[in-house]
């Protein structure tokens, strides 16, 4: 059997020092790179020929790199996590690209996110607004049996489809506004659909908009961009949610 052959990319890299810091692109090439490793392989084939060349290795985040964490936040010729679907970039495997494509590879671009260095952002504006609601503090006690609690199966099923939710910001990344309403609409829903969530419902709606609206993220006027480049496929029915939440609340002020 013939071994399969190699790939020669070429890749642009937004490049950027620090927060303060004018970033730019630059260009580099990579010869021979297997069709079946993951694009985090990719770009660690990357950092050590720079490492090698007394270069500085171009900084990207990543953790688990089993599409569970939503750490790997590259934007990746203009897609949130690249050109596969429902993936995010760890699970993006080169086999996507052809021999002698250019690659461009840029950090999530948002206010929300400020650039930390090269490829990292500061997503910890997704932590702010989940600590001023997106949680239950109510005592619920020990565990009850599953079939004491009066949850219907499409509801279970639909909280957690919103629990799928990874927190990575490919939605905000691909928003023209760079709107976060998909994660927050998400981990409202999540609660909302659940008798624990009950409780601080209204509260929880309004304190997750207002956080945020002050982070400085933008409106949602329902493109559905964000849905498409969900790498969990979460709905943008939780957005009709979240608005139901919210006016909910209001209406109960």
């Amino acid at each position: 059997m013939d071994e399969k052959k190699g790939l020669n990319l070429t890749i642009k890299v937004w490049r950027q020092k620090g927060p303060k810091e004018k970033g730019h692109f630059e260009t580099y090439s990579l010869q021979d790179i297997s069709p079946d490793s993951s694009f985090l392989e990719m770009m660690d084939v990357l950092n050590e020929q720079l490492v090698a060349k007394d270069e500085m290795p171009i900084a990207f985040d990543h953790d688990c790199r089993e599409g569970i964490c939503g750490m790997c936040n590259l934007y990746i010729n203009g897609h949130a996590h690249g050109p596969d679907e429902d993936v995010t970039t760890c699970q993006l495997h080169m086999r996507k690209f052809k021999d002698g494509e250019t690659i461009t590879i840029e950090p999530w671009r948002s206010a929300g996110f400020p650039v930390i260095k090269d490829l990292i952002v500061d997503r910890s504006a997704f932590d702010k607004i989940m600590a001023a609601g997106g949680f239950v503090s109510v005592n619920t006690g020990g565990v009850p049996d599953a079939n004491a609690i009066p949850i219907s199966k499409e509801h279970a099923d639909e909280a957690m489809d919103a629990a799928s939710c990874i927190g990575c910001g490919a939605c905000v990344a691909t928003c023209k506004n760079g709107s976060a309403m998909l994660f927050v609409a998400a981990k409202v829903s999540q609660l909302a659909l659940l008798p624990q969530g009950k409780v601080e419902a209204a509260r929880r709606a309004k304190a997750m908009v207002a956080k945020m609206d002050e982070l400085g993220f933008g409106n949602c006027t329902n493109t559905g961009a964000c849905e498409v480049e969900c790498p969990k496929g979460v709905s943008i029915a939780n957005i009709a949610r979240l608005n139901r939440e919210f006016l909910v609340a209001k209406l109960q002020d």
